[in-house]
């Protein structure tokens, strides 16, 4: 692929947690702006990717491990070790002295082709500066809330039956026969940004040792087609009410270098549609004898597009079709 490509992608969650901190609460800065990580992005992607088919390295999948000695049987996480070993059935990476071998290997893994890899296992120990980077997604939306929900569980506490068993009182035995509570916690709404950047010359060492065909244009088409529906596809509990909104893809000459492009992203809601501004115009614009194409995916249903940028292409994001 002989060109490059900016962009931003952005992601909607209505009554959802798109990506929550260790306390349960979306994620915030230290100042309370509400952001997700990048991971929080890439994981809907890989999952996609996994459900598709696709050898994918980095990804959480379970194992049955057998304690003889404690006669017990668990389901564990594969470490990276195990987990190359799966995707790659048949091959011992402690006894694989071809080093070559292990990186055509990662290659061939379609997380690792587009976001890289770090990988030390068993005396190798290798990196690969992945082609795609992404940003931290920051909400644009300024009444963002979080909102804890108590959830009732089916199922009573055996452990405080059995001690107000013992402590007779009768109020406490009363809450003990009672189900034990949960808790959900949502933003109420909020949109995130994602800038992202494609760089193919990221490989190009690789490429001239023969370890990639590099990142090829088919590359950059499965990401594009699966950062836009990914996020939509993942619908667990707390991501339901989490999709796709928003995808600006910019693609470039080789040589052209763009800025952190969701700094130029504007969210505002009003009681119609909600609006979504691109503030780069003029940027994008001047800059048009260095730039291939442009093209916007927006939700239509919802959104309400406001740009400037000459010669752009409109899409539903759904349906891809052009509006």
């Amino acid at each position: 692929m002989d060109k490059r490509v900016y962009g931003v992608l952005g992601i909607s969650s209505i009554m959802g947690n798109w990506n929550a901190d260790f306390s349960g609460y979306p994620k915030t800065t230290s100042d309370g702006s509400t952001f997700g990580s990048d991971k929080a992005f890439k994981y809907p992607m890989k999952k996609m990717w996994e459900n598709e088919g696709e050898k994918v390295l980095y990804i959480k999948s379970m194992k049955i491990s057998e304690d003889k000695k404690k006669n017990e049987v668990q389901l564990v996480p594969r470490s990276l070790k195990e987990r190359y070993e799966y995707l790659f059935e048949g091959e011992d990476l402690k006894k694989c002295k071809d080093t070559a071998l292990v990186m055509r290997n990662l290659f061939k893994c379609i997380d690792v082709k587009n976001f890289g890899a770090t990988f030390a296992e068993e005396g190798k120990n290798l990196s690969i500066t992945g082609a795609v980077q992404f940003g931290q997604g920051f909400n644009k939306y300024e009444d963002t809330t979080p909102e804890e929900q108590q959830i009732l569980s089916p199922f009573r506490d055996p452990k405080k039956t059995s001690k107000t068993e013992v402590e007779g009182d009768d109020q406490s035995q009363a809450e003990a026969k009672n189900s034990t509570l949960g808790t959900k916690i949502v933003s109420n709404e909020a949109h995130y940004f994602y800038p992202f950047a494609i760089n193919p010359i990221a490989y190009k060492e690789y490429t001239e040792l023969k370890l990639t065909d590099g990142y090829t244009e088919d590359d950059y088409k499965r990401f594009k087609d699966t950062s836009l529906k990914a996020a939509t596809s993942y619908s667990t509990n707390s991501k339901m009410g989490c999709e796709n909104e928003f995808g600006l893809f910019i693609e470039t000459e080789s040589d052209l270098y763009l800025p952190d492009l969701s700094q130029y992203i504007e969210f505002e809601k009003t009681e119609d549609k909600n609006i979504i501004r691109i503030t780069c115009s003029e940027l994008i614009n001047t800059l048009k004898d260095k730039i291939k194409s442009v093209e916007i995916y927006i939700n239509p249903y919802t959104t309400k597009l406001e740009s400037e940028i000459e010669g752009a292409k409109i899409y539903n994001i759904f349906t891809q079709k052009e509006v």
